[in-house]
């Protein structure tokens, strides 16, 4: 073998090594999702039906799965039609279909969920204007295959879901002393009996169920992401594990 093709061999494998596998793709965009771009917790979007109907566990869970649902059908439908549309009319072309799967989903919860699609009133038409789900069909449905969209649609519905559920719960707890409160009204009868009782005797801390905790609970489970990564960083400076001496490279940056 000559010199030229060990060469071609060795850059060849090199490319193949640097080039990410379909599956370290899927687990970046659940890394994405979950943690290091949570919509709520990192992009900081969609927090006013965060903050509004986080009051207790079914009701943040109700909200999250339906921003769920409308974030698959509208990332599955702009990344079939990405190639088809204007970069003129894309905005309000995406805007017709988050209107549209709102609407669909909002018909749905009345008609199956009556009560609870009442008690969550507004905020479920207004998932419309939720940033986070336009934002995920401008910079990844509109760039990317249907797989990935749908991928990168049900993890960060996920993580926007995970928040709405943790939220409520921590609220639902500390100003209640219940949990899963009212789950019938999404479960059904079967969901009667599954609400947890701390205490006969609780006292309930209404600040924790009037708006002023709602930003207090937020503002608590952002700390304790950032305060989760810097305790990573500081374990882990070099996520690639290759040690950088930075006094070696500017010396030898300057020598002639």
């Amino acid at each position: 073998m000559s010199h030229s093709d060990t060469h071609t061999e060795k850059a060849t494998l090199a490319t193949t090594e640097k080039t990410p596998t379909r599956w370290q793709e899927y687990q970046k965009i659940v890394d994405n999702g979950l943690w290091k771009n949570n919509q709520a917790l990192v992009a900081l979007l969609g927090l006013c039906p965060l903050l509004a109907v986080t009051n207790n566990t079914v009701n943040g869970l109700s909200l999250g799965l339906a921003t769920l649902a409308v974030l698959l059908i509208s990332n599955g439908l702009v990344s079939l039609i990405r190639n088809h549309v204007s970069s003129d009319i894309r905005i309000p072309v995406f805007v017709a279909i988050i209107a549209t799967a709102v609407t669909i989903i909002d018909l749905l919860m009345n008609a199956y969920f009556h009560i609870l699609h009442g008690i969550l009133g507004i905020f479920i038409p207004l998932i419309v204007t939720n940033c986070a789900i336009l934002g995920r069909a401008e910079a990844y449905a509109s760039k990317n295959t249907l797989d990935k969209a749908l991928v990168d649609a049900f993890f960060m519905g996920l993580g926007f879901m995970l928040v709405l559920v943790v939220l409520g719960a921590l609220r639902e707890m500390i100003g209640n002393g219940t949990l899963f409160d009212h789950a019938h009204l999404l479960f059904g009868e079967v969901a009667t009996h599954w609400t947890i009782h701390f205490s006969d005797h609780y006292q309930s801390v209404l600040l924790a169920i009037l708006p002023p905790g709602a930003f207090i609970g937020l503002g608590l489970l952002i700390a304790f992401k950032n305060v989760l990564d810097a305790n990573k960083t500081a374990q882990h400076p070099n996520a690639l594990g290759i040690p950088v001496n930075v006094t070696s490279t500017q010396k030898t940056e300057t020598t002639p």
